[in-house]
């Protein structure tokens, strides 16, 4: 049972509806306006988008701060009470960012927050970060300095340590995944391939070098020993300032074994001599965490009271963002591949088909991806001639042609087929029909998504909201309608700074009747 020991929007009712809806704002127009860089700050390689406010009038009360970090760059976005953007600053890593990634992150968070308008930025109450899942990180727990490369999302691990880490978890467990933080530790622990790396380092720092054949263990020296970071995690650090034990959240420990529905490591996990490595603290994504470090506001002219709250994956932000606050209701993401997100009651796990479950305060945010998606799509046509082609289709009369797109053999969901065979013939010379036959076709994916979720225990769809290219095309949106038998309709908000900004106001209020969150020194 799921205890209530925090608020969150994502608490339920007994009619499994969702208390406070994020309000139904619509977006203000922007006006554009210069960049401004804090002085002595200068911007680099990296890059800034055009800084958007919407008014040139003095800032509000209280605003909020999101930050998302992703695979190409960096995004801000700060609301204010009723969920209005305010502000909106993009900005691409330098084009060397790959040979020092944490540099390059850290660089390009002071020169986002540095780029906002003071008025904006003097007013900023909270701020809370989502990372890539599973991107993590070694550093020193003393000041937070990386020990070694970061490890990114998408980096898979050897065979062997994979095998280490089933020996130790659940099989079904998605901390066994060859790109999960487990795994990645586990190379490092075990000094595998580059893994080994961060020993000379930590040993000119005075660390502890735990690890077999290492001739140390954790629990038997006194010397500081290395602590493992998510992105998010480490980020936020450069915040408050306070590393020690490492703070991290439900959702980016997921893949590191964590239960959020126990709140705790598994003793499976807790029982391994690594484990001393490991985030201390884990807390709901959005609680208050600590303010900033006193020197970190005066360098940035952020407010020394300005809470850092606990963060989240960019996956989840995402759908944060599109403004999915029932049980029942989910989130779809027509992008290069189809991903399904599910609000449910109930927590739904099946490694066989790669979907777990992300605890959004008292329900559960279940997820799967098929292989399908717009990449299929992309092999065919081009932008042009999808636009030229999509008056054309006729979502009322369907073409009958069965199709199951897939960019190359091999399914995980809601087929779970290493081998499964893309089935796209015949091809009518009609292309308009073509392009329907294929956008049918990765409908009825969509919908045995959902069914398969369902057939799991998920609750019962009732509507989709779309994110992602695939959701301004108003014919694809009435193929998946009739197909799914529920509402389809777009995302208000698709960006998961906006949802990451959702989770700073959250923090805000569950910290405004309490006292004792004091800056750092």
């Amino acid at each position: 049972m799921l205890s209530a020991s925090t608020t969150s929007p994502y608490s339920v009712t007994q009619r499994s509806t969702l208390i406070s809806r994020v309000p139904t704002v619509p977006r203000p127009p922007f006006i554009q306006t210069t960049l401004i860089v804090p002085r002595n700050r200068p911007v680099g390689a990296a890059q800034a988008a055009t800084s958007s406010v919407i008014s040139t009038a003095p800032a509000p009360q209280s605003l909020y701060l999101g930050l998302d970090f992703g695979t190409s760059g960096a995004r801000a976005a700060v609301i204010d009470d009723d969920g209005r953007v305010v502000q909106d600053v993009k900005m691409t890593y330098e084009d060397n960012a790959a040979a020092d990634w944490a540099g390059a992150w850290k660089r390009v968070l002071f020169e986002l927050i540095g780029s906002l308008d003071p008025a904006v930025r003097s007013s900023i109450k909270s701020v809370a970060f989502d990372g890539t899942s599973a991107t993590a990180l070694l550093v020193d727990p003393r000041d937070g300095t990386p020990l070694a490369p970061p490890k990114l999302y998408n980096e898979a691990q050897a065979k062997d340590i994979i095998v280490a880490a089933k020996a130790i978890a659940p099989t079904t467990h998605t901390a066994t995944a060859a790109t999960s933080t487990l795994c990645k530790l586990l190379t490092w622990w075990y000094g595998t391939g580059d893994g080994g790396n961060w020993r000379q380092v930590a040993s000119k720092r005075g660390l502890a070098l735990p690890g077999p054949g290492s001739g140390a263990t954790v629990a038997a020296t006194a010397l500081p020993q290395p602590l493992l970071l998510h992105q998010a995690d480490w980020l936020a650090a450069l915040l408050h300032g306070v590393y020690d034990s490492g703070v991290t959240d439900w959702n980016n420990a997921l893949k590191l074994g964590y239960d959020p529905e126990l709140e705790s490591y598994p003793s499976w996990l807790m029982e391994q001599p690594f484990a001393p490595l490991l985030p201390a603290r884990v807390v709901a994504p959005g609680a208050p965490v600590t303010t900033l470090e006193r020197r970190v506001a005066g360098e940035t002219g952020l407010p020394p009271d300005c809470l850092v709250c606990g963060g989240t994956t960019d996956s989840i932000a995402a759908f944060m963002a599109a403004g999915v606050t029932e049980a029942g209701q989910a989130v779809t993401s027509l992008g290069s591949t189809l991903a399904v997100k599910l609000l449910s009651t109930t927590r739904v796990d099946d490694a066989a088909y790669g979907v777990y479950s992300h605890r959004l305060g008292d329900v559960w945010l279940v997820g799967g991806a098929s292989n399908s998606g717009g990449a299929v799509l992309r092999r065919f046509f081009t932008d042009q001639q999808l636009r030229d082609l999509t008056p054309r289709l006729d979502p009322d009369r369907p073409t009958g042609l069965n199709y199951y797109p897939l960019p190359c053999p091999g399914e995980r969901f809601p087929v779970a087929d290493p081998d499964l065979q893309p089935r796209m013939v015949p091809r009518p010379d009609d292309d308009a029909e073509f392009l329907q036959g294929l956008l049918e076709g990765i409908s009825q994916i969509e919908a045995a998504a959902y069914s398969r979720l369902a057939a799991m225990g998920a609750s019962p769809l009732k509507e989709v909201v779309t994110a992602g290219g695939g959701a301004v095309n108003p014919k694809w949106t009435a193929i998946r309608h009739r197909l799914l038998g529920v509402p389809v309709r777009a995302a208000e908000q698709g960006e998961a700074c906006y949802g990451a900004a959702l989770l700073a106001r959250q923090g805000a209020r569950q910290a405004a009747p309490k006292t004792g969150l004091t800056a750092s020194a």
